[in-house]
């Protein structure tokens, strides 16, 4: 028979108690702050100038954890290598996407079938790197040419039974920033 032991977790008082410390001063802060806006003239002074370094000192570091609050929210800027791996990331995703819908249709004989693919891309940064641009696309709609498409997206023909499927007309690609998708789409055939 073999008998185990239970360990305890360690306290956690002293991390929760330092929160709940910085979340009441906070809050006392940001009630000072109420009260000087609400009454901007006739607001309560400390009477000591001690008393009044003091509360100069908390809304100043108030006011800085704020703002490191606020930077610690904005997105990081992504460093070159970060965009190319992402940007090459999305682009094999696509480039999967758009070959499973190349297949054999009666209107691939006159190089007339129709593909269309959608995407989400959130970074305009990354999108931009992803069609060769200097930066995020200003663009809603531009035509590429298929070859240039492919050049970047990668080697898009589709093998069939007797034949090869491949793009024939230049890609249509459509950007929505504000919801972060687009769209490519085009025809193809033999």
């Amino acid at each position: 028979m073999s008998s185990t032991t239970a360990t305890k977790r360690k306290s956690t008082a002293t991390t929760t108690a330092a929160a709940k410390k910085a979340k009441m001063a906070a809050a006392v802060h940001a009630e000072t702050v109420k009260n000087i806006l609400a009454d901007a003239s006739g607001f309560d002074l400390p009477d000591t100038p001690a008393s009044t370094r003091k509360m100069l000192l908390e809304l100043a570091q108030y006011a800085r954890g704020l703002e490191e609050e606020v930077d610690s929210l904005k997105p990081k800027a992504k460093s070159p290598e970060e965009l190319e791996a992402a940007a090459e990331k999305l682009a094999n995703a696509a480039k999967s996407g758009i070959r499973k819908q190349l297949t054999w249709k009666p209107s691939c004989k006159a190089g007339t079938a129709k593909w269309m693919y959608d995407g989400v891309c959130n970074d305009p940064e990354v999108f931009g790197v992803l069609l060769g641009l200097e930066g995020p696309p200003t663009f809603k709609t531009t035509k590429m040419p298929r070859e240039k498409f492919e050049e970047l997206i990668g080697d898009l023909d589709v093998s069939i039974r007797y034949d090869t499927l491949r793009l024939t007309s230049d890609v249509n690609i459509h950007w929505k920033s504000a919801e972060g998708t687009f769209k490519f789409s085009g025809t193809y055939g033999k």
